[in-house]
């Protein structure tokens, strides 16, 4: 076995040499020669694992449970660069293995892609599993959300892992309920929810999903709406509704693209969170990794304090300072990831929340991580903010589609600059207009990536993903 790990490291270090991150591919080799060993080297950690899924904000989740148990004391194994599927994982594993059948950890805490999800608790058999939410993504990929729903709810049911779950979404609510009623699952769900009726939208957003009781069919009735199809509901064909949740955010204040902060209720009892990432999906993201602590019997001290000191990750509202053309006075620039139209639209509400006129790069790919299908861009709410755009520079491999859908969403074409080299438009965007104001960066995935890989050849950002 170890000569097995030394010739998976010995091609991570070929892939380094070469300019790539190797944070996958030394585990694809490693499951390659040595099948099963997932489950040998996860089986080394004495705390076991913890596995984090979602469609959005799995990331920045995965980080803020890092913050709250590194703060707690405990020595984690996670795969912090984000690559979720087996390989990442894997390579994980691979780089905290040591001889003798130890290990350089104590827990291993995952962020694991959706449809990754059951193969990966089969493997790692873990202690506890976190679903954030299901968002429409990737259709190309993931199919509708009933198929990744029905994987999710094999896992649910054969798992003895605890469940963490968002009870405001209610795919999420009905698996939880759906488990409850199964014999020899376990526990009961713990719970995780927004309570703050001045955050509800006037409606649904015409793009939502999940409107319909998996037990019945029957439409759901929204009492409030607080982000997508997040918030509380009831269906009038069965009676079911949304699960009391046993961690909660009340009193939520949102500081723009900045800050946001909440009032954190559990059993161990409520404190006052400050946390330094904007948004209303930041709160959930919090609200999801302090519900997790919590199924872990973390004190509610340790969670505050983590979650208090997490810093945005990249391409997660981290802010950049650009230099256009390598020289000159440098811009702020907010990097803030869109990827489907929930997110979109979170973020776009953050950025509304914002005085005066904005300065915008949308980067739009697509790629196989991204999905093929960009159609999504017609149901993200640009109209939000249509009227204070002050210039948007549209660049990628689908840079014309989006500069399409900003025309039609009211942004006067002469405001729209189509330019699909990134270094180009990168600069484009940080030059002109008032330098001691920040522009925003809205790439996706993909997009994201590339403009890390330009901002670290230009020096303006460091390159490791830590």
């Amino acid at each position: 076995m170890d000569a097995k790990l030394a010739l998976a490291r010995g091609v991570g270090a070929i892939a380094r040499l070469r300019g790539s991150g190797a944070t996958s591919l030394p585990g694809k080799v490693l499951i390659r020669i040595e099948p099963g060993v997932i489950a040998r080297l996860g089986a080394r950690l004495p705390a076991g694992s913890v596995l984090v899924s979602a469609t959005n904000g799995k990331t920045t989740t995965a980080a803020m449970t890092a913050a709250i148990l590194n703060h707690a004391g405990t020595s984690l194994v996670h795969n912090r660069a984000g690559a979720n599927m087996a390989g990442g994982i894997a390579t994980t594993l691979l780089d905290a293995a040591r001889p003798h059948e130890r290990i350089d950890g104590e827990l291993g805490l995952f962020e694991v892609d959706e449809l990754w999800l059951a193969e990966l608790a089969r493997e790692l058999s873990p202690r506890a599993i976190l679903l954030g939410n299901l968002f429409r993504d990737q259709l190309d990929r993931y199919g509708e959300l009933e198929a990744i729903a029905d994987s999710w709810q094999a896992v649910l049911t054969s798992s003895p892992a605890r469940a963490v779950l968002n009870a405001d979404d209610p795919l999420l609510g009905d698996l939880g309920q759906e488990r409850a009623a199964a014999a020899g699952t376990g526990t009961d769900p713990l719970y995780f929810g927004i309570d703050d009726d001045t955050l509800a939208l006037p409606g649904m957003a015409h793009a939502a999903d999940a409107k319909h009781c998996r037990r019945c069919g029957s439409p759901y009735v929204f009492d409030a709406v607080y982000l997508g199809h997040l918030g509380h509901y009831h269906c009038p064909g069965c009676g079911r509704s949304r699960p009391a949740p046993h961690v909660i955010a009340g009193e939520v204040r949102l500081e723009g693209v900045r800050s946001a902060s909440f009032t954190l209720t559990t059993p161990a009892g409520s404190a006052r969170v400050e946390l330094a990432l904007p948004g209303l999906y930041n709160v959930y993201n919090a609200l999801a990794a302090a519900a997790l602590a919590t199924a872990l019997g973390v004190g509610l001290d340790h969670v505050v304090a983590g979650l208090q000191a997490t810093t945005p990750a990249f391409g997660r509202a981290e802010t950049v300072a650009v230099r256009p053309g390598g020289s000159g006075p440098a811009r702020q620039m907010r990097i803030l990831l869109v990827k489907n139209p929930a997110g979109a639209n979170e973020v776009l509400r953050t950025l509304a929340l914002e005085p005066g006129q904005h300065r915008l790069l949308g980067i739009l790919n697509d790629q196989i991580a991204d999905g093929r299908d960009v159609s999504w861009i017609w149901d993200a709410d640009f109209e939000l903010l249509a009227g204070r755009v002050g210039q948007a520079f549209c660049s990628g491999s689908r840079a014309a589609e989006l500069a399409t859908r900003l025309k039609y969403a009211g942004v006067p074409p002469q405001r729209i600059v189509l330019e699909p080299d990134l270094a180009q438009a990168l600069d484009a965007a940080a030059g002109g207009g008032e330098t001691d104001t920040p522009f925003y960066a809205l790439p996706t995935y993909t997009a994201m990536l590339a403009l890390r890989e330009l901002l670290v050849a230009r020096g303006e950002a460091p390159s490791s993903w830590s």
